[in-house]
C-alpha cells in the first residue's frame, strides 16, 4: 500500500483496535501523534486513517489549524472504507 517513500500512512487507532485488524501500516495512537506533531518531518506527507475516518479528519484538522501542517493527508472510510471498496475479507470486529 506504501510505494511513495514521500509518503506514511499512519494508523492512529488504538492498539487493541490496531492488533486487532491492521493493513500494515504504521501505527502511532491519535493522542501520541499529536504530542509528538513539533518532531515530523515536514518535508514528508502523512496520510492518517482510524476506522471509518473521522477521528483522522478531527486530528488532521487540528494539525492544520494549530499547528499549520498542511502536509496532512486523510484516508476516506478509514480501514472500514478499505473493507469495503478492496478486502471484504478483513474481520474488523
Amino acid at each position: 500500500m506504501q510505494n511513495d517513500a514521500s509518503i506514511q500512512v499512519i494508523d492512529i487507532r488504538e492498539a487493541f483496535e490496531y492488533e486487532f485488524c491492521n493493513l500494515g501500516n504504521d501505527h502511532v495512537p491519535m493522542q501520541t501523534f499529536l504530542d509528538n506533531a513539533d518532531d515530523l518531518d515536514k518535508t514528508q506527507t502523512y496520510v492518517l486513517m482510524c476506522r471509518t475516518g473521522q477521528r483522522a479528519e478531527a486530528l488532521a484538522n487540528l494539525l492544520k489549524c494549530e499547528k499549520g501542517m498542511d502536509n496532512i493527508l486523510v484516508m476516506t472510510g478509514g480501514i472500514t472504507g478499505w473493507k469495503e471498496k478492496n478486502d471484504p475479507s478483513l474481520i474488523l470486529e
